[in-house]
């Protein structure tokens, strides 16, 4: 059950940077879960395999939450070629008409410049802050153990199959608990805060463009 105390502290781990056995990296592609997530509590997750846990051999690693950066990759489908003109068309601009477009591929135009992803694409993938669980969620009574991550940003879409790469920096707290939904919503909230303001740091935000941040948009077939 969760403990009663006073205010949590909204910054973990030593400012020097993570110490052992932080950092720790964790992959695997994304999976459906419990559907409980966005529905009942409004804080979307992304589910991968327990197995991912293996990658650097973390199986025995301790069930809570846990802070750091995600490198997640990028499943946007490329955009379609724009059609090839017609021969009538091919004829008018060689004869000096103006060029028109027809009404509705500049209405499809506009709607998609309108609606850009609101993140940053990369040729691989994006990192992203991230605050994940690793445990059996005693609150629902979990049968199995698993690996439930929230990344920190808005994503108008789901990204099934796509690789996730786990950068772990450190622990906020055990697993616990709940007398209630509103309670658990309460606690995962001050969760999110708290990786927020971990990872500001100087020596916890550089390591998205180190060596780590390599790791991070590496998606080879090779990690599991």
């Amino acid at each position: 059950m969760r403990p009663n105390e006073l205010p949590r502290p909204l910054v973990v781990g030593p400012d020097s940077g993570p110490i052992a056995p932080f950092p720790l990296r964790v992959s695997g592609k994304v999976i459906s879960g419990f559907g409980r997530g966005s529905k009942e509590l409004g804080i979307p997750t992304a589910n991968i395999p327990i197995e991912g846990l293996s990658v650097g051999g973390h199986e025995d690693v301790e069930s809570g939450v846990y802070y750091g950066w995600a490198g997640l990759e990028d499943t946007a489908p490329a955009p379609a070629p724009a059609p090839a003109p017609s021969q009538e068309q091919e004829k008018g601009e060689e004869e000096g008409e103006e060029k028109t477009v027809p009404a509705s591929t500049a209405q499809s135009t506009e709607k998609n410049n309108n609606h850009k992803p609101p993140y940053p694409a990369l040729s691989k993938g994006t990192i992203y802050p991230m605050v994940m669980s690793i445990g059996w969620n005693p609150y629902y009574r979990n049968s199995k153990r698993s690996v439930e991550v929230h990344l920190l940003h808005f994503f108008p879409h789901d990204f099934y199959g796509a690789r996730l790469n786990l950068l772990i920096l450190g622990f906020i707290r055990p697993e616990y608990d709940y007398v209630s939904k509103e309670a658990l919503v309460a606690d995962i909230m001050t969760d999110i805060e708290v990786a927020r303001g971990s990872l500001a740091r100087e020596a916890y935000a550089k390591l998205r463009t180190e060596e780590e941040g390599a790791w991070l948009l590496d998606f080879g077939a090779g990690k599991g």
